[in-house]
């Protein structure tokens, strides 16, 4: 007998089952999916990186302004064809769709994720889209940890936790910061911190560093070696600093729901690359430090070479200038953003979490500026400001605090900065979280009820699906129809006690219960008489399938006191759910969360 695929992973199940309890498998699992996100990282690194080295030839450089115009135009167009004749499927913001996987489809990812954003998000950021890289490697990551938990038939919860360490190996491999990756997947992805959880994390993360070594080297993305000490006498300028980056972490949401809403206006997507690609590539040719990831900026920025951060612009400025020196940093800040959500909304494809260290580490190094330049006998150090501007704006619009702190903390080797992090951190959270109930990732699914989060009660409602508590089999009567009829047709045939009625649209008119019938049920004369119409009443309250999460449902039940509710769907009727049936499938579900 041939041996096949599925034969081979049918005797391995079966092997596995006999010989290696599930936790030591899911511990395997947590290695291998940490491999495989940390193995999609550099590819999507590298092929990013050889697409700039076709345009650092001598003959690019010769054109390099006009062409920061050209290119970003032409890789939206590549990406463009490669999602309307290839893919003809929706790309959607790496973290945003995983999130949303693991709220409201069990934690099923297409396959299709895996291998989307790894050519679409390389010529997007390549050819100088003003994205990162991060979002892309979590949705490649958590697709591969998705695919690889189904292939081996682990439950929903265990699916959901290698997702979950997927996130962390794409973050380990990134940045190179395992401790910062674990935080990352508990803070963005909700995961509980137990130990259950916390091993997989562990082994996932450093079996992603792992790689990245392995393929890299010890290169790592932000190169920073901290020269200046933490000193208590610039605590006031840190809150100062915090204040700065709160309200630039408003900005920078702000900035990116509004233009994301312009760009949704548009229904051709030719025609929102065709707007969009315009308007990136004006933006690059004045501001050509927007193009691409941004690494390059931050870097020269942490070593205090400003200029080369800047690099040549289109204008004749006099760079000797300090205060023209910071203008151009404002302008990079204020237009980062901008530039970014632009290249979403044309169609480009990409992450938030880079261009957000971008436009912190060009604030903060601006602030230290601004701060030293005053002519006062102030002096603080350049180089630690700019490294923690990044943590408020990434505590601000990430909504992740503790992320934003441990990850600058590993990539400057050490906790010398630990208070001003903290504090810069804290503050700009707090002022963000005032103004921006959710982060840029959680916003539209908290707004539909579709955030998973750390109440464990509200995730349970969240991940029940509706159709499992509707019921159908209730006979549907006309206002019209005779009490006879209602007896003989409904009563008779029905072992329900209540009855909709609707009418000829199958709108919801009203509900007949039994008790309103068991009156006049022995008296022939009124078959004929009496009508559904004058026995109808309205109930206490209707569920809408469209618009109502299970939270609201659960609401409308507790504040009718109703034991059933009718269901409509599109404007028409469609079921019923019962109060015990909607509490059956909630404990089963808080069963499945707790074991």
């Amino acid at each position: 007998m041939p041996f096949t695929t599925k034969s081979l992973l049918r005797k391995f199940l079966i092997w596995k089952y006999k010989h290696i309890s599930e936790r030591q498998f899911v511990y395997i699992l947590s290695v291998l999916v940490g491999f495989l996100a940390g193995l999609g990282t550099v590819v999507l690194k590298n092929l990013t990186h050889y697409i700039r080295l076709l345009f650092e030839l001598d003959f690019f450089n010769n054109y390099q302004n006009s062409l920061y115009f050209i290119f970003p135009m032409i890789g939206l167009l590549l990406v463009y064809i490669i999602k309307q004749t290839w893919l003809k499927k929706h790309i959607g913001h790496g973290i945003s769709s995983t999130l949303y996987a693991i709220s409201k489809l069990n934690g099923i990812i297409p396959r299709y994720n895996i291998y989307a954003a790894l050519i679409t998000a390389p010529l997007t950021a390549g050819f100088g889209g003003s994205v990162g890289l991060q979002g892309p490697a979590v949705s490649v990551g958590s697709a591969l940890g998705s695919n690889a938990a189904r292939l081996f038939h682990m439950n929903t919860k265990t699916r959901m936790l290698l997702i979950g360490c997927a996130a962390a190996g794409a973050m380990a491999s990134m940045f190179k910061a395992p401790i910062a990756a674990i935080i990352f997947a508990i803070e963005i992805f909700s995961l509980d911190i137990a130990f259950a959880s916390l091993v997989p994390l562990l082994l996932a993360s450093v079996s992603a560093v792992v790689t990245s070594y392995m393929f890299l080297g010890t290169d790592v993305l932000l190169r920073f070696e901290l020269t200046d000490t933490f000193e208590v006498n610039d605590i006031p300028f840190y809150i100062l600093l915090a204040l700065v980056t709160g309200l630039a972490s408003v900005y920078f949401s702000k900035v990116f729901f509004g233009i994301t809403n312009f760009f949704k206006q548009f229904k051709s997507r030719a025609l929102r690359l065709l707007i969009g690609g315009l308007a990136i590539g004006t933006m690059l040719y004045f501001i050509p430090p927007l193009y691409g990831e941004g690494y390059g900026i931050m870097n020269n920025l942490l070593k205090g070479d400003h200029l080369a951060a800047i690099g040549s612009t289109p204008f004749d400025l006099d760079l000797s200038n300090i205060w023209i020196v910071i203008g151009l940093l404002l302008g990079i800040g204020i237009f980062k953003a901008i530039a970014m959500t632009t290249t979403f909304g044309a169609g480009g494809v990409g992450g938030v979490f880079i261009p957000t260290l971008v436009m912190g580490n060009v604030l903060g190094n601006a602030f230290a500026k601004i701060i030293n330049n005053t002519g006062l006998d102030f002096h603080v150090s350049e180089s630690n400001f700019t490294l923690i501007g990044m943590t408020g704006l990434m505590a601000g619009v990430l909504h992740a605090p503790l992320t934003a702190i441990f990850l600058i903390a590993e990539i400057t080797g050490g906790y010398e900065l630990f208070v001003p992090l903290m504090i810069v951190s804290a503050i700009s959270f707090a002022i963000t979280k005032y103004y921006v109930s959710h982060s840029i990732y959680t916003l539209k699914l908290a707004e539909r009820g579709e955030l998973m989060t750390h109440d464990k009660d509200q995730n349970v409602l969240m991940v029940l699906d509706i159709d499992k508590v509707i019921e159908t089999n209730f006979i549907v009567l006309k206002p019209e129809m005779k009490l006879g009829n209602i007896l003989k047709e409904a009563v008779a045939k029905s072992s329900r006690n209540h009855f909709p009625v609707v009418n000829d649209k199958h709108e919801f008119l009203g509900v007949i219960r039994l008790d309103d019938m068991r009156h006049m049920m022995f008296d022939s004369d009124l078959y004929d008489k009496v009508e559904a119409s004058s026995l109808m009443h309205a109930d206490a309250g209707i569920i809408d399938y469209d618009e109502d999460s299970m939270n609201d449902i659960m609401n409308k039940f507790k504040s009718s006191g109703a034991w059933n509710l009718p269901v409509t769907k599109g404007g028409k009727y469609y079921g019923y759910i019962s109060k015990s049936k909607l509490l059956t499938a909630y404990r089963q579900q808080l069963i499945n969360f707790t074991q």
